[in-house]
């Protein structure tokens, strides 16, 4: 069975991202093992304390790693990824071998899905430059991404009440990532 590594990019509880992801995963079903990669100890990455490794990001390569694939579900900040992310996405392409920069990383080639619930825009400009960075790093990005208009009322109330169009969107996309 393939395990997919969900990374969401809000580390708030009740965020919007998260509902997507809860969604996605009962649309994944026993198709595949989902789990949800928890990264809120992530130190900020300083070359001061990049070798040796903290456990943190040694359990992070790791997980990474054993991952079949992973999806991002992350809200858009100024036009762009949250900071937390790119942190966590900055340390993936680090070396895992001490200063050996012509090994892969653990994120080179692993096939990874983009989806994000945000204002207007849908996350069309974070899905965007998610993108370049991610291939930059020479993982896998699937082309086909779900961007999700977070309605006005879903603001007050916290709730993201997905229709069924979006799910059918988030099928197709889980369908691609499972192969």
């Amino acid at each position: 069975m393939k395990k997919i590594l969900f990374i969401i990019g809000s580390l708030r509880a009740k965020s919007f991202n998260r509902q997507v992801a809860n969604v996605a995963k009962e649309i994944i079903g026993n198709r595949a093992e989902v789990l949800e990669l928890d990264y809120s100890d992530l130190p900020l990455l300083n070359q001061d304390i990049e070798q040796p490794e903290p456990a943190t990001v040694a359990r992070i390569r790791k997980a990474i790693s054993e991952a079949d694939a992973l999806w991002i579900f992350t809200p858009e900040y100024n036009m762009s990824y949250p900071g937390h992310l790119k942190n966590l996405l900055d340390w993936m392409s680090r070396p895992v071998i001490p200063m050996d920069y012509g090994t892969p990383t653990c994120i080179n080639g692993k096939r990874v899905a983009i989806s994000g619930a945000g204002g207007k825009a849908a996350t069309a400009n974070c899905r965007a430059k998610l993108t370049e960075l991610l291939s930059f790093m020479k993982a896998d990005v699937l082309p086909e991404q779900v961007g999700i208009a977070v309605p006005a009322e879903a603001w007050g109330t916290d709730v993201l009440v997905l229709t069924d169009e979006q799910k059918a969107e988030l099928k197709a996309l889980a369908d691609n990532l499972i192969g």
